[in-house]
């Protein structure tokens, strides 16, 4: 379940689901005609490609058992996806990076041991599912490199020191290696927002915190309403311990009950949900905590800058989103 920031593969998540006995030709959607659904600096997003990754996001609800978002709504959350993804990639073109074959094939070796097969059964599966192999390897070529790309970007430029330690340790106390299991709602603000930009997402956070009192299944509602990367995920952001969470989190769900959903949580990309879903953990001492502790600030860094440079690369890329403008 813990795992460091960068081995969080959403590839071998999604091959794990679509291969659940969930067809990938359900709900397909024929395209007669490829057209340009958005330009991305200098690269182009295909119709096929949007629809490819439809097939994929659909599969990975209903494996999830989640509602369906609106089908707008689920190609507009698609596509900004593939808008970011491609950033990335143009970006560690530009600085020269590469997958080897080697390391390639073990990460594929390790997706079909992780799903209990061989790599031949592995293909075998894919193409019962409508997928190839081939196919399969491009992307998880893809989602190693824009993981390189994070790792030079981001990762590198952290560093903890031994004070940051000690004094996680003091205001953690008995709570140091707690962790928790999440679900996360983004309404996201754009960077330097207006005040009636800010305002529009506070009431449009406290009317969906107000429909989850109400009742409404927390993972439907974060498919077809939130604007952070695990929407289709339901909002599940899985276990993690309380290093690897921002502190506007861990000082709001220290107080709460499993089961409960906090208020709007403010924060510079947005206002945030946040459902305990779960708890665990107890005390540690010595070297090992500390060591643990260290990897956990690191992750949190990580995490937080990660999110910033994001939003930073988005921003300063031309994008001409023509789904946006055909009121698809």
């Amino acid at each position: 379940m813990r795992r460091r920031w960068f081995a969080s593969w959403s590839l071998a998540l999604m091959l794990v689901l679509s291969l659940s006995g969930v067809s990938a030709s359900a709900g397909a959607v024929e395209e007669p005609l490829d057209r340009i659904v958005a330009v991305v600096n200098d690269d182009a997003i295909m119709a096929s490609e949007l629809e490819d990754r439809m097939i994929q996001a659909r599969t990975q609800l209903a494996s999830r058992n989640i509602a369906m978002p609106d089908e707008a709504v689920l190609r507009r959350q698609v596509l900004e996806r593939m808008i970011v993804e491609q950033i990335q990639l143009q970006m560690a073109e530009q600085a020269n990076l590469t997958v080897d074959d080697t390391e390639l094939n073990r990460a594929v070796r390790t997706i079909a041991e992780n799903n209990g097969m061989s790599v031949d059964e592995f293909a075998d599966a894919l193409e019962a599912d409508g997928l190839s192999l081939a196919v399969v390897r491009e992307q998880i070529r893809r989602e190693m490199l824009m993981r390189d790309l994070q790792q030079r970007r981001v990762a590198s430029r952290v560093n903890i020191s031994d004070r940051e330690v000690e004094r996680y340790l003091e205001q953690q106390g008995g709570n140091a290696n707690v962790s928790y299991r999440l679900g996360h709602i983004l309404v996201a603000v754009p960077q330097s927002p207006s005040p009636d930009q800010v305002e529009a997402a506070s009431q449009e956070a406290q009317a969906l915190y107000e429909r989850l009192q109400g009742g409404a299944d927390f993972a439907d509602v974060a498919a077809a309403e939130s604007d952070g990367a695990n929407a289709l995920e339901g909002g599940d952001l899985g276990w993690r311990q309380a290093g690897e969470l921002p502190s506007i989190f861990t000082d709001v769900i220290g107080g709460m009950q499993v089961g409960q959903v906090s208020e709007p949580i403010r924060s510079p990309s947005g206002f945030h949900l946040v459902k305990l879903l779960d708890r665990e953990g107890g005390n540690r001492s010595g070297a090992a905590q500390r060591d643990q502790v260290r990897q956990l600030i690191f992750q949190r860094k990580v995490n937080d800058e990660l999110e910033a440079w994001t939003q930073q690369i988005r921003a300063d890329a031309y994008v001409d989103n023509r789904l946006e403008q055909s009121g698809s």
